[in-house]
């Protein structure tokens, strides 16, 4: 079976190259900016007067960027193995069955290495 049979044409996959490369730089900028803006936060307000409130919001607030940190994580993970199936030539199929992904999943979702079904399964595995 050929790509274009499933809809995934060379310039629709050059074009989802693009797309999770461009993706990959947006979630590493983000990442990045966060420790800074932590460092700064410090440095503004570290010498002044604490309230018990105040501790309580910086822990939810880091339990809140640790729990984002974990989902970008996992997103790189599934944009890094996206674009190693492009150079395979097995982009667009499922990692898990080999099924065809389709197209519209893989506009919404450039990352997207397993079907809708499987990747519900996988995350109710969890």
């Amino acid at each position: 079976m050929s790509k274009d049979d499933d809809g995934l044409s060379a310039d629709f996959i050059a074009k989802q190259r693009a797309r999770l490369e461009q993706l990959q730089q947006e979630i590493l900028g983000n990442e990045e900016k966060t420790i800074p803006t932590e460092r700064q936060f410090q440095e503004e307000h570290g010498f002044e007067a604490e309230e018990p409130e105040d501790e309580a919001q910086r822990r939810e607030q880091y339990v809140a960027n640790q729990a984002l940190r974990g989902a970008n994580q996992q997103r790189i993970n599934d944009i890094r193995r996206a674009l190693k199936k492009i150079d395979e030539g097995t982009y667009g199929f499922s990692d898990a069955s080999g099924v065809a992904i389709p197209k519209g999943r893989l506009e919404v979702m450039p990352e997207a290495i397993f079907t809708v079904a499987e990747q519900e399964e996988r995350e109710a595995e969890r």
